[in-house]
């Protein structure tokens, strides 16, 4: 063992406190992770989230939650309801600051050890003692926090991802509640027509005017209404449950919770495909995310090439002999270096679990750019055609459907149809009101998946079948 001086050992051991001490500051607090969710996602969420972690804190935001639950609840006013309310979103900002915590964990250094060791032999006492530390971990403590805040930095683009996936997930459960109680109320007045119907159905056999077939088949499409009835109203509780769920509703605000009566206006005009395309290009998290993921591999790798094949630790030591007989005391100090030999295992596979990691995270960007833009392409086709199927409906087909009622209503009046005639094309002129509910519906859910297509979270929301509305005016019985 080599000895050096007393002072030189004191130095050293000083330098590895401070070294620790360094390390150390690589920290990300709660409020860091929180800042930069808002501030990534302050255009697409348009509220603060924040995470509550003390009693005080939580009673503010149910504070917060009955305010909003107190008015008719808006789009806009859900996405803020559930950044202050719902259990989910506060997960995800608890499980984002883990990880970040967890990322920073790497930007560190372990900590030292302490060992004392006491032998008696006889009347010879000897005590050990010993301050080791990993000298590599030292030496390569710069590369360990460049990996530290690549690692945070993909944590921090995750968490905002999956925030902008839940503010996506409660607009379109609100418009899916909204239009669901919309369409109810075309339904019940498609069943009332036809109850009316099969009742005069009824009479007019009674009394020699109708065959079977004629009163069977007004009595089917009041059968058939009353299932439809009931379908809409099963999915008006379905869609307001699933609403519910993404705010993280209780019992008690379920049942404060009051929405509007229809889906709002659609805009004046569709989204500019250039402008989307611009905007897209300079916000897309995803693209951003598979960037840093591959930037952290990429510095995991060098490091790994050196630690995957040994390993340095350093030991301070300080030996005390005395015999109490002979009234002896000896000090002894030095320093020990311990090197890990690569005999059994040269980190041959640790070095390819790394540079396969590097390869996929590499790929895994090129396929993220290259499928960024067939994606959002993909959704402003959903968004454009859902715009013109609904406003097709609005300026088209409900007008001439009410120019087609109007005539009807005349000839009524004039005798020229009768009753039946007259309830069969107010029936379609609902079901053409219901067909364009729906267009709305899906221009509007079409629209939440662009917007989070907007900032790279693609989300896959096909057209649905449209149901279309009847043509023509009605037919004689």
């Amino acid at each position: 063992m080599k000895r050096i001086p007393s002072t030189s050992l004191g130095k050293l051991a000083l330098s590895a406190i401070a070294l620790a001490t360094l390390a150390g500051c690589a920290t990300v607090s709660l409020e860091q992770n929180v800042a930069r969710v808002n501030e990534e996602a302050k255009s697409f969420a348009e509220g603060q989230i924040s995470l509550a972690r003390t009693a005080d804190e939580r009673e503010q935001r149910a504070q917060a939650a009955q305010k909003l639950l107190q008015n008719i609840l808006g789009q806009r006013e859900a996405v803020q309801l559930a950044l202050v309310n719902s259990p989910s979103l506060q997960a995800l900002l608890a499980q984002g600051w883990a990880e970040s915590a967890d990322a920073a964990q790497v930007g560190r250094i372990a900590n030292p050890v302490f060992s004392l060791e006491r032998m008696v032999a006889g009347d010879a006492l000897e005590l050990n003692r010993a301050l080791s530390f990993g000298l590599l971990d030292i030496l390569t403590l710069p590369s360990r926090q460049g990996i530290a805040n690549r690692r945070i930095e993909v944590a921090h683009l995750r968490l905002s991802s999956d925030v902008v996936d839940q503010v996506t997930r409660v607009r379109q459960a609100w418009v899916r509640a909204v239009a669901a109680q919309q369409t109810l109320q075309y339904a019940k007045q498609v069943y009332e027509s036809a109850a009316a119907s099969a009742e005069l159905a009824r009479r007019m056999q009674a009394i020699g005017n109708f065959n079977r077939l004629t009163r069977a088949r007004e009595q089917a499409f009041y059968a058939d209404a009353g299932t439809r009835l009931a379908t809409a109203t099963h999915q008006v509780t379905a869609a307001r449950e699933e609403f519910v769920r993404v705010l993280g509703l209780d019992a008690q605000q379920a049942q404060m919770l009051k929405l509007p009566d229809r889906l709002p206006e659609l805009p004046k005009q569709a989204l500019d495909p250039q402008g989307v395309a611009t905007f897209a290009t300079r916000n897309r998290l995803d693209i951003r995310l598979a960037q840093s993921t591959l930037d952290a591999s990429a510095r995991a790798q060098g490091l790994n090439m050196v630690t995957s094949i040994t390993d340095i630790e350093l030991r301070a030591m300080r030996n005390t002999s005395t015999n109490s007989v002979a009234g002896e005391r000896s000090v002894a100090r030095g320093y020990e270096i311990a090197v890990r030999l690569p005999i059994f295992d040269w980190g041959g596979m640790q070095r390819d679990a790394m540079n396969a990691r590097t390869l996929a995270a590499a790929n895994q960007l090129e396929a993220t750019v290259r499928s960024a833009g067939s994606s959002l392409r993909e959704s402003y086709s959903s968004y454009r055609t859902a715009y013109d199927i609904a406003r097709h409906n609005r300026d088209e087909v409900i007008p001439l459907r009410k120019v087609i009622s109007e005539e009807n209503q005349l000839r009524y009046n004039g005798m020229i149809i009768g009753i039946f005639e007259l309830l069969a094309d107010s029936r379609d002129q609902v079901s053409t009101v219901m067909a364009a509910i729906g267009a709305e519906q899906q221009f509007w859910l079409a629209d939440a998946a662009l917007q989070a297509s907007l900032v790279g979270r693609p989300m896959n929301t096909p057209l649905a079948a449209m149901p279309s509305a009847p043509a023509g005016g009605a037919a004689p019985h």
